[in-house]
């Protein structure tokens, strides 16, 4: 080694830092990689972090071999990288990038080096240019890896009965129709002229409730008006030509009702049928509330409909024992069949085992009176329990909205899970047949005509969160009304809508048993063969970072967490991964279906949860209590920031439970899987083939340390919200956590068209046409949970009026 001399020059000091650097870098690297070669882990860290510390000493040395021994690091660590993931160009970001940055500055270093008697460097820079080139051509080439694609169909539908699918210059229900296939038949708004659409009209709710905002709306069009709900249920009436208020009502809902986000996703519209449309509240327009009553005003006026309940409302906390504000609120439209209002409710999540009922309403739409009640506990009860007596504390409840089938007076409701969402030891023998299962209610009797149930023993709150849609689908033995029903599993099951049969094979798989519950597991889940979101298990190279340290970091703590793929069971010694995460697979934005060329277009979430189940007096230590203990703090959270989950109680069960949700990587933010996050895809309805798949969402608004890169790349981010799709041959959607609406060519995949909006667009988007002119609107409302702006924005798109 050379003898040591004090630097001279802005390069000497440069070089003395930068061997200081990479000195350290590879301490830190040293030091995790032992741990994870104890953990069963990958060796390279350590080996890297060692030589990197041996490069930076002979660089602070200014000794030219530190910068070939960092040359040969370099070299090793591509092929490395190309051993592990291949050219995936997301997952050498961490393995790379890094790298090729300190090569850079090695390479700054060779005139300084070369002064120190370091002999001839011509070749190595060369070398190392021609590998900067290499690696970057990697990176850059392979950003997105390409997606599955086969031919699309051409028209060979209608897929479902033309009169239940009766979306055409109106949006009539939330789904678009009684069938829910969020299908256009328009197509002014086509791929030729998408390019031009702009900005309509725009209106603003005045509705922003700050802390816990996220209004999830889908507006509904009938005749020449728009109806929707802002967050906190404030209905409005605007004008379909111009966005112009025709009429507004505030049903005053307190904010203390917010359960963890102010969301209305939508209302429902009803005419009564053969009664003069002129008379007061012949038309009318329903909304269920956060604080748990559903309203009924006149359509034309906005003004309470006097006869229906008491003063135009109706509570349907009745009978559940005075809940405690927040704990009981709906927060999706409720659904008419047959003349009867069927609502289910959220119950928020994760405070109490023997929270409010689950108790699924019937009311009557004109007198708002009681017509049936559900309580899976209590088949003695047909509507309210007797006097003293409250509905079954505790049931899983429908949170989500329910898709009515006029015909066969039915109303598919996709359930929940009982109260404390990860244990399930107090569960009694009916709450473990309807948790996480769809169940086909007649609207007659009140009672369930059949269930099918997609997690056994659920205690992943993998409860049913999407909407159904109705299809009529071609068998052997002729056509069969159908649903599809999607899974936050990311498992998309197709059942006979009058029996719950499945229509496609649904294959039982052993699942892992263990976990604080060993004999409550499982021994099988049902896996669909139709379809699935889902991706394979995670393995430790999936981890991911902004740099070779912080994705160490993850993989230590994969290394670490209980992990046995899907359905690992909840521990509480450790974390343990829940792949796919809470969020989806599928979630309330459901699917849509051209019932034109029998396509299902899913968007769909790919994250982990890294949680874990918390003992009772380490939860109590921690200041996690129910909203109605005194105890209880409002910033009371665990890992996560505010998520549900992060730090909720599940008191009257022995553990709380911490849920990171996406699972956050220290200090940058970022997440640990490597991307996509999220992603579209287009499936055929008949063989459930996969006909293309994509990355959906853009990394413009995501970054380390939560600054916006503003980079245009498809990383596919987490997503919150539906999609649409049009005769003209588009899926448009928002959805993502770049602010985005976009229209999407739904033979390719491609996106053909964009704006920026001003706040998240985390709902549905829907269609019509008013005077000859196709609208597209969209409400930007953000969303706190995707982290995306606050605003009360309703715009709405068109192409130009010609003259």
């Amino acid at each position: 080694m050379p003898r040591w001399t004090t630097p001279t020059g802005l390069g000497g000091w440069l070089t003395l830092l930068l061997g200081v650097l990479l000195a350290v870098i590879g301490l830190v690297l040293t030091v995790g990689g032992v741990q994870l070669a104890m953990l069963g882990g990958s060796w390279y860290y350590l080996i890297a972090g060692l030589a990197l510390i041996v490069s930076g000493l002979l660089l602070v040395w200014r000794d030219v071999r530190g910068a070939w021994l960092y040359g040969a690091v370099f070299v090793a660590t591509v092929i490395w990288a190309l051993w592990e993931k291949g050219l995936n160009g997301w997952a050498m970001i961490p393995r790379l990038v890094g790298p090729l940055v300190l090569m850079f500055l090695v390479l700054a270093t060779l005139p300084v080096l070369r002064s120190r008697g370091g002999g001839k460097t011509a070749g190595f820079g060369a070398l190392g240019l021609a590998a900067l080139t290499v690696v970057f051509g990697l990176v850059v080439g392979q950003i997105n890896a390409p997606g599955v694609d086969s031919p699309v169909p051409g028209a060979r539908g209608p897929f479902g009965d033309p009169a239940l699918i009766k979306a055409g210059m109106d949006w009539p229900a939330y789904g678009g129709s009684d069938a829910a296939q969020r299908y256009s038949p328009l197509n002014q708004i086509n791929k030729t002229n998408v390019g031009q659409l702009e900005r309509a009209w725009t209106f603003r709710t005045g509705d922003l409730p700050g802390e816990r905002f996220g209004a999830e709306t889908t507006p509904l069009k009938i005749a020449d008006t728009v109806y929707l709900c802002s967050g906190r249920n404030k209905m409005f009436a605007l004008d379909a030509n111009t966005g112009r208020q025709k009429w507004a009502y505030d049903p005053k809902v307190a904010d203390e009702q917010i359960p963890y986000t102010a969301a209305c996703r939508g209302v429902t519209y009803y005419a009564t049928p053969n009664v003069d449309q002129a008379q007061p509240c012949a038309t009318r327009i329903i909304e269920g509330t956060l604080d748990g009553r559903i309203i009924a005003v006149d359509a034309r006026t906005g003004v309470p409909c006097p006869a229906f309940g008491t003063n135009g409302a109706v509570s349907i906390k009745e009978g559940m024992g005075n809940p405690y504000p927040g704990m009981v609120s709906i927060t999706s439209p409720p659904v008419v069949v047959r003349g009867v209002i069927v609502t289910g409710h959220q119950v928020l999540d994760g405070q109490k085992r023997w929270n409010a009922s689950g108790v699924i309403q019937g009311y009557d739409v004109v007198t708002g009176q009681l017509r049936f009640a559900w309580d899976m506990m209590r088949p003695d009860i047909t509507t309210a329990p007797p006097a003293g007596q409250t509905y079954t504390p505790g049931t899983p409840n429908m949170w989500t909205t329910a898709t009515g089938d006029e015909a066969l007076g039915l109303v598919y409701l996709p359930m929940g899970n009982s109260a404390a969402d990860y244990y399930s030891s107090l569960r009694r023998p009916q709450e473990n047949q309807y948790s996480s299962a769809l169940v086909a209610l007649d609207v007659t009797t009140g009672k369930p005509r059949w269930s099918y149930q997609t997690v056994r023993r659920d205690v992943w709150d993998y409860d049913l969160g999407s909407q159904v849609t109705l299809v009529d689908m071609p068998t052997a033995g002729g056509v069969t009304p159908a649903v599809i029903l999607p899974s936050k599993r990311g498992e998309i099951f197709v059942l006979d809508r009058r029996t719950g049969q499945p229509l496609h094979g649904v294959q039982d798989r052993p699942a892992p048993r263990g976990g604080v519950e060993p004999a409550q597991r499982a021994a099988t889940q049902p896996y669909s063969l139709f379809n699935t979101l889902a991706k394979p298990d995670l393995r430790e190279v999936d981890m991911w970072g902004m740099s070779l340290i912080d994705q160490m970091i993850c993989r230590i703590q994969f290394k670490k967490a209980s992990y046995q793929g899907q359905f690992t069971p909840p521990t509480a010694d450790r974390r343990f991964i829940e792949y796919p995460g809470y969020n989806g697979g599928s979630d309330w934005g459901s699917v849509a279906l051209d019932p034109r060329r029998g396509v299902i277009i899913a968007n769909y979430n790919d994250m982990p949860n890294y949680n874990r189940l918390v003992p009772r007096a380490e939860a109590n230590k921690l200041g996690w209590f129910p909203r109605d203990d005194p105890r209880y703090q409002e910033e009371t959270t665990g890992e996560g920031a505010k998520a549900e989950g992060a730090g909720d109680p599940q008191m009257g069960v022995p553990y709380a439970i911490d849920v990171n949700a996406g699972w956050r990587m220290p200090f940058t933010g970022l997440l640990c899987k490597e991307p996509p996050y999220g992603g579209i895809r287009a499936i055929d309805v008949q063989s459930g083939k996969t006909l293309w798949d994509r990355p959906f969402g853009t990394a413009r608004k995501n970054g380390p340390f939560g600054i916006p890169s503003m980079l245009p790349l498809e990383i596919g981010t987490p997503n919150n919200g539906g999609s649409v799709v049009t005769a003209g041959g588009l899926i448009f959607i928002a959805a993502a956590t770049d602010d985005l609406i976009r229209a999407i060519d739904i033979e390719t995949g491609k996106t053909v068209w964009s704006d920026v909006l001003p706040a998240g667009g985390q709902a549905n988007p829907m269609i019509y046409e008013q005077n000859g002119r196709q609208y597209l609107v969209i409400v930007a409302a953000g969303h706190h949970f995707m982290e995306t702006p606050e605003g009360d924005y309703v715009i709405a798109y068109a192409l130009p009026q010609r003259g």
